[in-house]
């Protein structure tokens, strides 16, 4: 989903995105868990805690309790050792949400409004804790400090009278092709995974497909896939639709 980019002095980066190997074990069902590390935890904890002293809290009783109530469900199901889970709303028209290492994740009073029924609210919750388990964020990590380091080898190459400058064109092209690619890796990604959460914590893995429906209801033309960080609606769907068996065979 959407990230907001306010937390860039803490943590420029883990704001959820990128590629990795799979962490879904078709053969058997199992979701591989990948630690953060204490110094990346303790980064999200502080970024988190900015966060929440920067962006109104929603003081909706309705919202904030709707919000809990799946969220317990879905804590015993995922299993992050050391996790210290945090849910919060934020008073937020915008339909989005995040999360952050260590088990932080915020939502928008507007995702409220596009998830319609508790199922697909347990979709987007779960699809943020996916992000958490899979450790996307040290991914993340790596993978800028790669593009960085290819385009300056790169802008060394081809930089001519003026290298900084060819960095700098070399390094942007090298985060649009591999980058940003990685980042609808992963959350096509964290999709599977949060709906084999949900569906073991007893809601309708469908239900992400139907959230995602809505998002695409919503209309409005956006940016082309190639240039996002995201993927568009469309293919979320797809992919949500073909995973739906494998997602229901772990519903409890």
């Amino acid at each position: 989903m959407k990230k907001h980019r306010t937390l860039t002095l803490l943590l420029p980066l883990a704001i959820i995105s990128c590629a990795a190997p799979a962490v879904y074990n078709s053969a058997n069902g199992q979701v591989e868990v990948r630690q953060a590390s204490p110094a990346l935890v303790q980064q999200g904890n502080q970024a988190f805690a900015q966060y929440k002293a920067q962006h109104r809290v929603s003081q909706n009783h309705a919202a904030r309790a709707r919000v809990y109530r799946v969220a317990t469900k879905l804590r015993p199901v995922v299993n992050l050792p050391g996790a210290n889970w945090e849910f919060e709303v934020f008073d937020d028209a915008s339909a989005n949400a995040f999360a952050l290492p260590g088990g932080k994740v915020g939502i928008n009073t507007g995702l409220l409004n596009i998830a319609k029924t508790d199922g697909q609210l347990a979709a987007a919750l779960a699809h943020e804790m996916a992000h958490v388990t899979s450790n996307h964020a040290q991914s993340r990590i790596q993978t800028n400090q790669a593009i960085q380091l290819g385009g300056a080898v790169l802008g060394a190459l081809i930089g001519g009278e003026n290298p900084q400058t060819a960095t700098q064109y070399a390094t942007g092209a090298a985060n649009l092709v591999f980058g940003r690619s990685f980042s609808r890796s992963q959350e096509l990604q964290a999709d599977q995974i949060g709906t084999v959460f949900m569906a073991r914590a007893g809601y309708d893995p469908a239900e992400a497909v139907r959230l995602w429906q809505n998002m695409a209801a919503r209309g409005g033309a956006g940016v082309p896939e190639f240039l996002s960080t995201h993927p568009i609606s469309s293919t979320r769907i797809k992919a949500l639709q073909d995973f739906l068996p494998q997602a229901r065979a772990q519903r409890r």
